[in-house]
Order: structure tokens, then sequence, then C-alpha cells
């Protein structure tokens, strides 16, 4: 036990010499386990910095496929009067919601399109709201 005592003090004294005249014994990891802001591994595990997101994560959010609510329920023409029909995919600011967030699928999101651009212009859908 004594033995390492004394033998870290002059480790300890000889170490400040040899780091002065350029000698590898100053350790160094710090600014390579901390790179430039921005890179690197993100505090919160997954991608997007969300627990359990990504191959390997504890699966706490299961997404599931989002399925067409016309193709489901058999609807193929999108009536352009159906006001509350479309409101469902008007948001409060008066976009148009995108594919991805409501799972209509591309053939069933352009007569939505379409049918909301038309109840539009005929007054029965706002362009935007007044905020």
């Amino acid at each position: 036990m004594s033995e390492e005592n004394t033998g870290k003090a002059p480790e300890a004294g000889a170490a400040a010499p040899q780091a002065a005249a350029g000698g590898e014994s100053t350790p160094a990891p710090a600014p390579v386990a901390s790179p430039a802001p921005g890179r690197g591994p993100r505090p919160g595990g997954g991608p997007g910095g969300r627990p359990g997101g990504g191959p390997g994560g504890r699966g706490k959010f299961f997404r599931r496929k989002k399925v067409c609510k016309f193709c489901t329920e058999k609807i193929d023409a999108i009536p352009y009067r159906d006001v509350r029909l479309l409101q469902g995919f008007v948001a409060e600011r008066g976009k148009i919601v995108p594919r991805r967030l409501t799972g209509v699928c591309t053939t069933h999101q352009r007569r939505l399109t379409r049918a909301i651009k038309q109840a539009r212009n005929i007054a029965l859908l706002p362009f935007a709201t007044q905020h």
C-alpha cells in the first residue's frame, strides 16, 4: 500500500515536465469524447432524442400502420358539400393536412384536395382562419 502511494506521487510530479516536453502521459480523452456541438449521439438515446426510437430500442411507442379511411369504408366519390368530412382533413389554420399524418392513400388524397378546394371556392370552408 505504501509503495503505491509513494509510486503515485513521483509520477504526478514527473508527468508535468513530460507534458511540457511533449510527452504522451497527459490524458486527452476529453476533447475526443465531446466533439463539436451538434455532433455525436443524442442525449435522449434514439433518433430525434426520443427514448426507445429505432432498432434495438425499448418499443415504448408502437406506431400502427395508418389505413386509408376512404378505402376501408369503400367511399369512391368525396363530395365537396360534406363540410364535416372535409374539416377533418383541414388543419385549424386552414391548411390541408398531408397524407403522412392522415393516413389517406394517394388517390383519395388527390380527390380530397380537389373537394377541399372546391368547398373553399364556394365559401363552405374558409381559406384561412383569423388570428
